[in-house]
């Protein structure tokens, strides 16, 4: 059985349409026009349980749309879609304990929290035992070279070290499934390389 299938999927969007001018303006008030829009057309694919898979297109081509419907976020216009043999859209919490997303311009650490503080946070939300919570940080500190970093105010933190403590904060929980919308955006090629090269390790592991 896939991890993750994909029939049909597919995202319209309706937005308003009107003329510009002041007039314009004023009738679409009481006679608004809209068109649709295709944000993802139709997508079908599996994915199966290890596999890493990496979706290529340029901006506007319905990625982080994609992504959203299959982390919940956004429910499809049509088609069908499986997660762990969930409907993500639904958001049920067994859902939700396998899955996470880590966006490039979204923040899950909490800016005015030391880091160690936002990993808190997380362990009280996801309802983590002590031991297990401990040994997980213990793991991800090691993998991701976290060190200090822990200790610092988020605000304090660097770009390159703020996206590690993103990465390493969205898998306290041990998610069985990780969705990466560019989690190497700004970064420079040294830091892209730690990054791709802890997923694959943390792949590994799970």
């Amino acid at each position: 059985m896939p991890a993750l299938h994909c029939e049909s999927l597919s995202k319209t969007y309706r937005v308003p349409e009107r003329e510009p001018g002041l007039w314009n303006a004023a009738k679409s008030l009481f006679h608004r026009r809209t068109r649709d829009v295709e944000a993802v057309k139709a997508v079908s694919f599996n994915v199966e349980p290890g596999e890493v898979v990496g979706f290529l297109g340029p901006n506007g081509a319905g990625k982080t749309t994609t992504l959203k419907m299959l982390s919940g976020l956004l429910n499809p216009s049509d088609g069908n879609v499986r997660v762990l043999g969930f409907e993500p859209f639904r958001r049920q919490r067994d859902f939700l304990r396998q899955i996470t997303l880590v966006m490039g311009n979204r923040n899950q650490l909490v800016w005015d929290l030391h880091v160690a503080d936002s990993f808190e946070r997380n362990r009280a939300i996801y309802r983590l035992q002590r031991p297990e919570f401990q040994q997980t940080v213990n793991e991800l500190t090691e993998l991701l070279d976290l060190g200090d970093l822990l200790r610092k105010p988020v605000r304090n933190l660097s770009l390159g070290e703020r996206m590690k403590c993103e990465v390493a904060v969205a898998l306290l929980h041990r998610p069985q499934i990780l969705f990466l919308d560019e989690p190497t955006l700004g970064l420079d090629v040294t830091m892209q390389r730690r990054i791709r090269t802890f997923i694959s390790d943390y792949n590994q592991r799970i």
